[in-house]
C-alpha cells in the first residue's frame, strides 16, 4: 500500500513540476516574443533612418551642385490624384520666403516651380504636368528648345523638347538645362538628357526625347531656390 501511496506522489509531482515547467516555458516564449517584436521595430526605425539619411544625403548633393542659389529645403505634404507627383504641397510657405514662381529641385536637377504659397504650404507644379512648358537649352551646342510637360509621354519614359533648330549640333547623351531666356526658370538647372532625336516634318526643326533628371513617382523632400527670375516689366 505504501509503495502504491509513493508512486502516485511521485507521479502527481512529476506532473506537477511538468506543468510549472510548461508555464515557466509559456512565460519564456511570452518573453522571446516580446525581444522579437522590439527587434523588429528596432530594424525597421533602423531601415527608415537609413532611407531618409539616403535621400538627405541626396538633397545635400544637389545643393552643393547650384551652391550660387539660396535654397530651402521642403517635406511634401500631399499631392493631387493620380500615381505622379505632378502637383503637390509641401510644408514651406511665405514665413519661410517662399513665393510663387520659385524654382524647385529633386533628384539630378529641375522638378518644378511654386504656383501658389500660403504662411506656412506652398504649390509646386512639376514639369511633367500638361500645362508646363520650360525654355530649355542643349548643352554643349546651346541650342534652344521648348521642353513640354506631357504625363502620358513621362509615363513611356521620356519628355519632349521642341522647336530645336534643324542646323543645331545636339546628340543622343547631350544635357538639357533652363535657358537664360525662360521668362519664370533660373538659367542653368539640369532638366535631363536627350536619348533620341527626329527631324520635324517642316523640314526647319527637329525633336529631342529626354529622359528627366527627376522620379516623379516618389518625392519626399524637394530644394526650393528662395529667388525668382528677374523679367523685364513693360
Amino acid at each position: 500500500m505504501q509503495k502504491g501511496v509513493n508512486t502516485i506522489g511521485r507521479w502527481v509531482q512529476s506532473k506537477t513540476e511538468a506543468f510549472q515547467n510548461y508555464d515557466a516555458l509559456l512565460k519564456e516564449n511570452e518573453t522571446l516574443k516580446d525581444q522579437l517584436e522590439q527587434s523588429q521595430k528596432q530594424v525597421a526605425q533602423y531601415q527608415q533612418n537609413s532611407y531618409e539619411l539616403e535621400r538627405l544625403q541626396a538633397l545635400y548633393e544637389l545643393d552643393l551642385q547650384y551652391s550660387d542659389y539660396k535654397k530651402t529645403a521642403a517635406r511634401v505634404i500631399s499631392k493631387d490624384t493620380g500615381g505622379w507627383f505632378q502637383v503637390f504641397y509641401v510644408d514651406k510657405g511665405t514665413d519661410d520666403g517662399v513665393v510663387e514662381g520659385c524654382n524647385v529641385m529633386y533628384g539630378n536637377g529641375l522638378c518644378g516651380i511654386v504656383t501658389e504659397a500660403g504662411k506656412d504650404y506652398a504649390k509646386v507644379r512639376a514639369i511633367i504636368d500638361d500645362t508646363s512648358n520650360v525654355n530649355g537649352m542643349i548643352l554643349p551646342s546651346e541650342a534652344i528648345c521648348n521642353v513640354e510637360g506631357s504625363v502620358s509621354n513621362y509615363e513611356n519614359g521620356y519628355l519632349i523638347a521642341e522647336n530645336i533648330d534643324k542646323d543645331a549640333e545636339v546628340g543622343v547623351g547631350d544635357q538639357v538645362v533652363t535657358s537664360y531666356v525662360s521668362s519664370k526658370y533660373l538659367s542653368g538647372i539640369n532638366i535631363g538628357y536627350v536619348t533620341k532625336i527626329e527631324e520635324d516634318s517642316n523640314n526647319l526643326t527637329k525633336t529631342a526625347y529626354i529622359t528627366p533628371a527627376c522620379d516623379f513617382s516618389k518625392i519626399q523632400e524637394v530644394l526650393i531656390v528662395l529667388q525668382t527670375k528677374k523679367t523685364v516689366s513693360e
